[in-house]
């Protein structure tokens, strides 16, 4: 059985509902993407299902595909946009999962960085412009969705 298509007192429901602000990079029937308010590195995005589920294995079936590809979308993105060298790809369920709706992260990665297995120590954003202007830089350079 299905569970509710949103929880009022999720933060990522609010920010797909649009009652939270939140600089979305990637938007479309299924998914949101935004760049994490507390992020590894700049330019580090969130994915969510609009529908709310908790882990990975809670999502429907014909969401799946879509999930993923839109993954790989940000993935590119992030080296295209930012001149990352690649991407740090990752979904924790349950554990270490800050915000009970499955999210997928999506973090820049450069050779030296610093970043040592699942150690995230964690970088801000000067102001709210500059995070704007990688939520920017992030959605010019999106591939095309495949259909």
């Amino acid at each position: 059985m299905p569970g509710p298509t949103s929880d009022s007192s999720c933060a990522f429901c609010s920010i797909v509902a649009g009652s939270v602000a939140a600089d979305r990079v990637l938007e479309d029937a299924d998914f949101v993407a935004f760049l994490d308010q507390r992020p590894v590195f700049k330019g580090h995005v969130l994915l969510v299902p609009r529908v709310h589920v908790v882990t990975l294995p809670d999502l429907p079936a014909d969401l799946r595909d879509g999930f993923l590809a839109a993954a790989q979308r940000l993935a590119t993105a992030v080296v295209d946009a930012l001149g990352a060298q690649g991407s740090f790809v990752a979904v924790n369920n349950t554990v270490s999962q800050s915000v009970p709706h499955l999210h997928l992260h999506v973090v820049p990665r450069t050779k030296g960085d610093g970043l040592r297995g699942f150690f995230w120590p964690r970088t801000k954003y000067a102001d709210l412009d500059e995070r704007a202007q990688y939520a920017e830089r992030l959605r010019a350079a999106l591939p095309k969705s495949a259909g």
